[in-house]
């Protein structure tokens, strides 16, 4: 009887721990809050051919990840790039990545001039490539390992190109269907002890069968074709629904890690020329789910700024919409990405460019939604350094998030107590400056007196690596 007991207690603890545990991961309201603002890893791990004409990567290259990750003009990604973005005051990285060069086809050309690819007679598999699958979560690590918060997603296995293999409508969903939980299900054992600072993402911009843009069947005769936007909409909510039951499926931390679902196209409803552009937003289903709180919607939007007045009218309406007709569904909203698709907007309108990051990115956070700028910032051979090309625009991003003053506004500046506390400054220490770390742990330093800087550049202060607030100003030490 004592024996039973005893079990009994013991089996009563792991459950009560485990409960514990469970109330301790975060929720997704939680995550997008402290997310703050974020940036795409774009043009790297989703490289890929995207023409069965012309597989160029598979043709002219050895394939191995490293060849990908170059091919469309990045450099091979860094852990100090993560570093840097993060001592900027971003909180999130989206990593993009594109699986179907990586799983099982051979892509055989007959000869030099002929890199066609003809998946009818040489097919995907299911099985994902290990040494790309080790790539990826070397990346995914960089993030992690910088202290913020990464999405991982599916991301030109969509889209509107002949390469894409999951497309919506409720035909393909079940053609494709045992492939696509396949793929998730090696993702999320892959990553499954990973903590609450990794998401996954379902699908990127996942179109249907007339590779329509702005709602589904758009690309059809006549512009609406009811008959194959209901197929979308069934297809997307299908495919949404597959992945949140194959992640939750795989048990350990993916039971409970936040999950993240598109709209079709990953349409955010803006405008009016039309009146199906909300349509994407009506018609997405937040998926059922076996823990509570735990999903996050995502949309894209990339709007035209030549006109200042009207693209922040414009945003506004988009917002509401948003909070009425998606986050009204029960879970919060990110853009997981955005920018402007104003033709040369950088050179040409960027006086409106920067008053529109700033205002995006404060009715975005006043309205609980998160952001994730895509690509720019640090381009091409300025992540090797790693430095910013488009500082103002970093700027504009993060004083919208934290306020005027940037970064050093949304953290708390550290004073010293001048009340007698334990342990006494060591005396040989008097007329030094105190340098506190953003913990409130008083850093001392018998090398240096002070720190000597007026920015946030590296230094030699004999102070370990960290971010130290020095009279009100955040200070970097690498």
């Amino acid at each position: 009887m004592t024996r039973l007991l005893t079990v009994f207690f013991l089996t009563l603890l792991g459950t009560t721990a485990a409960l514990s545990q469970e109330k301790e991961f975060e929720t997704a309201h939680e995550a997008v809050k402290n997310m703050a603002v974020g940036w795409n890893l774009g043009n790297t791990l989703d490289s890929n051919s995207g023409d069965t004409l012309n597989m160029w990567i598979e043709h002219w290259t050895s394939r191995t990840p490293t060849d990908y990750e170059k091919a469309w003009g990045q450099p091979v990604t860094k852990a100090s790039l993560m570093k840097m973005f993060k001592e900027a005051g971003f909180n999130a990285i989206r990593v993009p990545v594109t699986w179907y060069p990586h799983m099982e086809a051979k892509f055989r050309f007959s000869s030099n001039d002929n890199s066609h690819w003809y998946p009818s007679k040489d097919d995907l598999g299911t099985k994902v490539n290990a040494a790309w699958m080790r790539r990826v979560k070397q990346v995914v690590d960089y993030v992690i390992d910088a202290g913020m918060y990464c999405i991982l997603n599916v991301h030109h296995d969509t889209g509107a190109s002949n390469t894409a293999w999951l497309v919506a409508s409720e035909d393909d969903y079940e053609k494709q269907r045992e492939r696509y939980e396949a793929l998730w299900k090696q993702i999320a054992e892959q990553f499954r002890d990973y903590d609450e600072h990794l998401l996954f993402e379902s699908y990127n911009e996942m179109l249907d069968t007339e590779d329509s843009w702005c709602f589904a069947s758009f690309g059809a005769t006549g512009n609406y074709n009811a008959t194959i936007a209901r197929s979308a909409y069934n297809g997307i909510n299908s495919y949404a629904q597959t992945f949140v039951n194959t992640v939750r499926a795989t048990g350990g931390n993916n039971a409970r890690r936040n999950l993240v679902v598109n709209t079709y196209g990953a349409c955010c409803g803006e405008g009016n020329w039309s009146s199906h552009l909300q349509d994407p937003l009506k018609e997405m289903k937040l998926p059922d789910d076996e823990v509570m709180n735990h999903l996050i919607f995502e949309v894209h939007c990339y709007p035209d700024i030549k006109n200042l007045s009207s693209a922040k009218s414009t945003l506004n309406t988009t917002i509401n919409h948003l909070k009425n007709l998606l986050a009204k569904k029960g879970a919060p909203v990110v853009f997981g990405e955005w920018g402007t698709s104003t033709e040369n907007a950088y050179e040409q309108y960027r006086s409106n460019m920067l008053n529109f990051y700033r205002y995006f990115i404060e009715q975005t956070k006043k309205a609980g939604m998160g952001t994730f700028h895509w690509m720019g910032l640090s381009d091409g051979e300025h992540r090797s350094v790693p430095e910013f090309n488009q500082q103002d625009l970093v700027d504009a991003i993060i004083k919208g998030y934290y306020g005027e003053d940037g970064y050093i506004s949304g953290i708390e500046n550290i004073t010293p107590d001048t009340s007698p506390k334990e342990p006494t400054p060591d005396p040989s220490l008097k007329g030094r400056e105190f340098i506190y770390d953003l913990s409130g742990r008083l850093v001392q330093s018998n090398k240096v007196p002070r720190l000597q800087s007026n920015n946030n550049s590296s230094m030699n202060s004999g102070l370990p690596k960290g971010i130290y607030i020095n009279n009100g100003r955040k200070v970097i030490i690498k």
